[in-house]
């Protein structure tokens, strides 16, 4: 039976995972999780785990100058601490949830060969905590990085539940031909089982096989609502003029992928 330590508790993606294995997999796997708010969780012995995966972080939150330095403190120096923790305490492997947005780009294609450049205190800090944690890497203690695009999914917060509210309040939809990497939360899950059971090391893109599409995504929403929505290639038209001007439109109707597979 392998033994996964989950730091973080409440986490979308921690909880969904936690889940996903106790719905699917009871038999095989113990999932733990702790919470991080306080330091309590240094009390805490990481030994006789397998697998410590971190997904306690900043998100989804308006960035402010009085709220900058919680990123740094969370995002970063708290995961660089608990990756360091596992090691000591012999756990195997340390799976560290980054992002997409450490390349700092609202459109584009992202190729292997693209640098990270971010511009958020939210990219800057999952970053800086990559290159710290990945080091730590040697022959008895692996580091998988996850860097995954949009994430989608019922309780989904982020650039899908902005599309959600739209929905919720607007009878019609701008119509637009973009494409996005994205991965569904039960996609996400799977893929993070799949690291662990393979014993997974290094960096890693998951994302769904194909490319979504902003318009797509809204009426599968509206769908499950039950609601009606038209959806309109004048407003698409008006929302491609708007592009350059709006950074919240260019991200939610510009083209952002990851190039390769």
């Amino acid at each position: 039976m392998k033994k996964i330590l989950i730091t973080g508790a409440n986490s979308y993606i921690g909880t969904s995972f936690e889940k996903y294995i106790k719905d699917n997999f009871a038999d095989d796997y113990q999932v733990d999780t702790i919470d991080m708010i306080d330091g309590s969780w240094k009390n805490k012995s990481f030994s006789g785990y397998d697998c410590v995966f971190h997904v306690a972080g900043i998100a989804h939150q308006k960035e402010t100058k009085e709220n900058a330095h919680l990123y740094y403190e969370i995002n970063r120096d708290l995961a660089i601490e608990v990756a360091k923790k596992a090691k000591t305490e012999g756990v195997q492997q340390f799976i560290f949830l980054s992002s997409m947005s450490v390349y700092g780009m609202d459109t584009g294609v992202i190729t292997k060969d693209t640098r990270p450049n971010p511009k958020t205190n939210y990219g800057k800090s999952k970053l800086q905590a990559e290159e710290p944690i990945v080091n730590l890497r040697d022959g008895k203690f692996m580091v998988c990085v996850l860097r995954p695009p949009m994430v989608y999914g019922e309780g989904c917060k982020g650039n899908y539940n902005t599309i959600i509210k739209l929905v919720r309040k607007f009878p019609f939809f701008p119509r637009v031909n973009n494409k996005r990497s994205a991965i569904h939360v039960d996609n996400l899950t799977a893929f993070v089982k799949k690291a662990i059971d393979e014993e997974l090391d290094g960096l890693y893109f998951p994302q769904d096989d194909e490319y979504a599409n902003t318009s797509n995504l809204a009426k599968q929403i509206a769908d499950s609502m039950g609601k009606k929505v038209y959806f309109s290639y004048l407003l698409g038209f008006v929302v491609i003029c708007l592009k350059p001007f709006c950074r919240t439109v260019k991200k939610a109707f510009g083209n952002l992928i990851y190039g390769f597979r």
